[in-house]
């Protein structure tokens, strides 16, 4: 690998990355790749390559990818920049009144594959920069750090966590408080982070930032407010009782605090997936540790036939999103998952519902990202609440006025916007059981309660397309192709018109997504992935009864999948 002078780029960028990590694994990692790319070993180039074409982006997200020694990896050195970075920005933004507080970051970790190490590091390194920092007592889910960061008054929180993504993935995500009151960051504090984190990066050497083992542990009391306040979501009605369920954790960290609350709320404990209970960053049961991916809850499934249950409820690894399973003798096993957008519909009518009884309508709303259910909007008007439609993420719907629930299609819901500004999977699954509690105590089911729904609201129905690339451009052929020559119809389906969000439309920041509504009031969505090699088609109906809806589904889906085939 002596040859030219981007190869040598790369070694160079290699050694000096060696230099500075703190890490003994990935120096190990890093040594044995230099020396085979040395020695000529094509392989050892080519990921080394890799691994230092570029950095691992900061974004709205934060940072999330494969753990591993590079620019391009999550390790020690990447989140001592990124770490470093974030407090530039904090103090920054807290200006320099010598007689202020310092400003104050709060950090959690999941049980993922060094999470802990990650957190330690950050919290170190934000009391070295002379910020207060203070790290959660233990691994947590995501939406007890969420609570932290408002309920300390904090300027930022920062989550080590990779959510559902693959076991050797891991992450870091960021919140801002003050103004933003808890929410995950949005433009233009990503780039304004992402410059301080770049600044960093190009000193070149981690190990001469300071750091402080002056960080404070946060008490258990934290803990306990936040088991407090979710509990306090649904408290047990009387159709508690007896209740039969099931519970995985998927290897996460959700069943610890949610336990605690069950019992602080009154519910029957769950059977539990013992498999899946306990947190592991290796996810030893399931291919992918994600309630939405085929075989994921294979476990639940058995131990609710094996139990005779009612119901099935799911987090993922960090507890921020939920899933829920019912049983259907004409599904597969007997049993199917929920969508999400029936999860959301369910959670947004009771919310609504409890607005309107006590008489809170006044600038109350509900919220979902543009690509959930349009079912949500017909709920709010339903009850006189406002609606707002949002970019995709929490970190838009969190903030939209008068929140009093959000939801997004994938399986992420806010059911207490008082005390978390983000999904939360287990005061979404306290919300869950008491809807379900209360339709049992007067002899219904989950299933009723969809067919409630539908004959309410009117019966709607999702369907989503992905298809994946191994070329990205081929993701924004496709869009640009859309764009030039907007469809006439999808279908046997006239097309009414084509909103194209590059443009902006309803308020809504600019994004590379189009929306195309057809005559007949459904709808079609097409967007790239934010998170893969994917482009995402999100198909909507409304139908005058369930199977209705389900006919119209169908028939779309089949028309969005000729529209591609087409295109190509």
């Amino acid at each position: 690998m002596s040859g030219g002078g981007g190869e040598a780029s790369v070694l160079d960028r290699a050694r000096a990355w060696l230099a500075q990590d703190p890490d003994s694994e990935t120096r190990a990692e890093l040594q044995t790749l230099i020396e085979a790319a040395e020695a000529g070993d094509a392989a050892a180039s080519a990921d080394l390559a890799d691994r230092f074409a570029a950095r691992l982006a900061f974004g709205t997200a934060g940072l999330r990818g494969e753990l591993g020694a590079g620019s391009n990896r999550m390790n020690r050195v990447l989140v001592a920049q990124a770490a470093a970075g974030l407090a530039a920005y904090v103090l920054e933004k807290a200006g320099e009144g010598a007689d202020a507080a310092p400003p104050t970051v709060v950090v959690g970790y999941d049980g993922r594959r060094n999470s802990r190490t990650f957190a330690q590091d950050s919290a170190q390194l934000f009391a070295g920069a002379g910020l207060r920092a203070v790290l959660l007592p233990r691994l947590l889910p995501t939406p007890v750090l969420a609570f932290a960061v408002r309920r300390l008054g904090a300027a930022a929180g920062v989550m080590v966590t990779a959510s559902h993504n693959p076991p050797n993935d891991n992450g870091y995500k960021v919140y801002l408080g003050g103004a933003d009151d808890g929410s995950q960051i949005v433009s233009p504090a990503d780039a304004e982070i992402a410059a301080h984190i770049e600044r960093i990066a190009a000193a070149g050497d981690v190990a001469a930032l300071p750091r402080s083992l002056g960080y404070e542990v946060a008490g258990e009391s934290i803990v306990d407010e936040y088991i407090a306040a979710t509990a306090a979501v649904a408290p047990a009605p009387a159709g508690a009782e007896g209740l039969r369920w099931v519970y995985t954790a998927m290897h996460g960290v959700g069943w610890e605090t949610f336990s605690r609350i069950l019992e602080a709320a009154g519910y029957p404990a769950p059977v539990p997936v013992t498999e899946q209970l306990d947190p592991d960053g290796a996810f030893p049961t399931v291919a992918f540790p994600n309630p939405e991916e085929p075989g994921a809850m294979d476990l639940a499934f058995a131990q609710a036939r094996e139990t005779g249950a009612e119901l099935i409820i799911a987090n993922d690894p960090d507890a921020d999103r939920l899933a829920v399973a019912i049983p259907d003798e004409a599904a597969e096993g007997g049993w199917r998952r929920l969508t999400g957008n029936q999860i959301g519909l369910l959670l947004g009518w009771r919310a609504a519902r409890r607005t309107a009884e006590a008489g809170r309508t006044e600038g109350a709303s509900l919220a979902c990202s543009l690509v959930s259910s349009p079912g949500l909007r017909t709920v709010a008007e339903h009850f006189g609440l406002d609606f707002h439609a949002t970019l995709t993420g929490f970190k838009w719907i969190s903030r939209a006025p008068g929140i009093v629930f959000g939801f997004e299609e994938a399986l992420g819901y806010l059911v207490n916007p008082e005390t978390v500004r983000d999904k939360d999977g287990i005061s979404a699954a306290v919300a869950m059981l008491g809807m379900v509690s209360e339709a049992r105590g007067r002899g219904a089911t989950v299933a009723d309660l969809l067919a409630e729904f539908d004959e309410t609201f009117g019966a709607f129905a999702s369907d989503q397309i992905s298809v994946r690339v191994d070329d990205v451009s081929a993701i924004a052929r496709i869009m640009a192709a859309l764009r030039a020559q907007h469809p006439s119809a999808i279908g046997d389906v006239a097309v009414e018109r084509v909103d194209d969000l590059l443009q902006g439309v309803d308020d809504l920041p600019p994004g590379d997504v189009l929306r195309i509504w057809l005559v007949d009031g459904s709808r079609v969505i097409v967007r790239p992935s934010g998170t893969e090699p994917k482009l995402k088609l999100y198909l909507d109906v409304r139908g005058d009864s369930s199977d209705d809806a389900r006919e119209r589904i169908s028939r779309l889906s089949a028309g969005a999948q000729e529209l591609l085939d087409e295109i190509g």
